[in-house]
């Protein structure tokens, strides 16, 4: 089985990342190289202070931390207490709100964390919506064997990779306080309810 991003994710197309035929946890296992090599791509409605590039009309409040290499679109907004690390790239119109985290990880148009989130290793479509305090978790603590496996359509996809989070198509929501365990995939416009648990893992 292949999970192909295109799938769930219309923009991903024609990003700076369209080119790339990979799975998701692929993407996201070198997210700091692909986004460098965007950095290097992009026009000059970019302002690029090392290894990050801020288009001209995003904000990024005072207090917000963004560690390169880091992409944020245009119109997006990074608020006060948000923390950006390890590869991520914001496309157009995205809110990363107060105190959310977002780490190794690709959003698309319109898509939110609102407050107090942690998403990492993840792919989010245009349109997805976080609410607060749900978390995106990437890492199989509980468990001996840390290989990310996902049961999916029937059979059970072997990541080959440790650190992954999800593929969440276009126009997902999550409720406040959800929890969407390592290595999940959602289709395009789920639902994920209010303290819910999601959790892929084969049993």
């Amino acid at each position: 089985m292949t999970v192909e991003i295109a799938a769930f994710v219309a923009r991903g197309a024609a990003s700076p990342f369209g080119a790339l035929v990979a799975a998701p946890w692929d993407v996201t296992q070198h997210a700091e190289a692909h986004v460098a090599a965007a950095i290097a791509c992009l026009s000059t409605d970019y302002v690029v202070n090392g290894d990050v590039a801020l288009h001209r009309s995003a904000t990024v409040e005072a207090g917000a931390v963004v560690k390169g290499p880091a992409i944020i679109g245009p119109l997006c907004f990074v608020a006060a207490g948000a923390y950006l690390r390890g590869g991520v790239f914001l496309d157009e119109a995205c809110i990363v709100g107060p105190n959310a985290e977002l780490k190794t990880s690709f959003m698309f148009k319109g898509a939110k964390l609102a407050h107090l989130n942690f998403v990492g290793d993840s792919i989010l479509g245009a349109g997805v919506n976080i609410e607060a305090g749900a978390i995106v978790a990437n890492y199989r603590n509980e468990l001996e064997d840390k290989a990310i496996r996902i049961a999916w359509r029937g059979g059970v996809l072997e990541t080959g990779v440790e650190k992954f989070g999800a593929l969440l198509g276009d126009g997902t929501r999550v409720g406040a306080n959800a929890v969407i365990a390592p290595g999940a995939i959602l289709e395009r416009t789920a639902r994920v309810g209010r303290l819910a648990l999601v959790d892929q893992y084969p049993h």
